[in-house]
């Protein structure tokens, strides 16, 4: 499973671990009562695996296609990262699952608190529509991605404040809900 942790507030490169001293690990039990949800699957075979059929036929994820983000095959890359690292939310679940490669996905906690969660080959993460997050590369630059989708793709990020989308509304409430 994906390991997480709560983050540190360097403002150093923003690739790097920024783990707390010392460091605040953060469970899959704690993720779920946020609404992540994360698998570990085998990435060789994404094309025949078994459990990512059923993960997409249960949870409808009817459309995908593959992203490789690195430096030399990603048009305006510099800028991409830029944006990508932004904190946002989207109207809808964001699914990603790692072929090959790494990264960091980071979400806040019901108190506002970053925590980072560690992405590698085989983890398939979805994240809540309405959360507030942001993605960057780690240290190796470099990670090639599945995008899932219910339906037609929705590529459309709203940048913090966005707290007026019913996405949004319902999340917050989810998160009150939990006590």
């Amino acid at each position: 499973m994906v390991e997480a942790w709560y983050m540190d507030e360097s403002s150093e490169d923003q690739r790097k671990p920024h783990r707390l001293q010392p460091n605040r690990p953060v469970s899959t039990a704690e993720l779920q009562r946020l609404g992540v949800s994360s698998w570990k699957l085998d990435a060789d075979n994404h094309e025949t695996d078994p459990e990512l059929e059923r993960i997409r036929r249960e949870r409808n994820y009817s459309w995908m296609d593959i992203i490789t983000i690195r430096k030399d095959t990603l048009p305006n890359y510099e800028e991409k990262i830029k944006m990508f690292y932004e904190e946002h939310l989207h109207l809808d679940d964001e699914i990603r699952y790692v072929l090959d490669g790494s990264g960091y996905f980071d979400v806040r906690d019901k108190n506002e608190q970053w925590i980072r969660i560690a992405m590698e080959k085989g983890d398939l993460i979805t994240l809540p529509a309405g959360i507030y997050h942001r993605f960057t590369l780690d240290e190796k630059n470099y990670v090639k991605a599945m995008r899932l989708f219910v339906g037609e793709p929705v590529w459309t990020p709203y940048n913090r404040p966005a707290d007026h989308f019913e996405a949004r509304e319902k999340y917050v409430l989810s998160l009150t809900q939990l006590g």
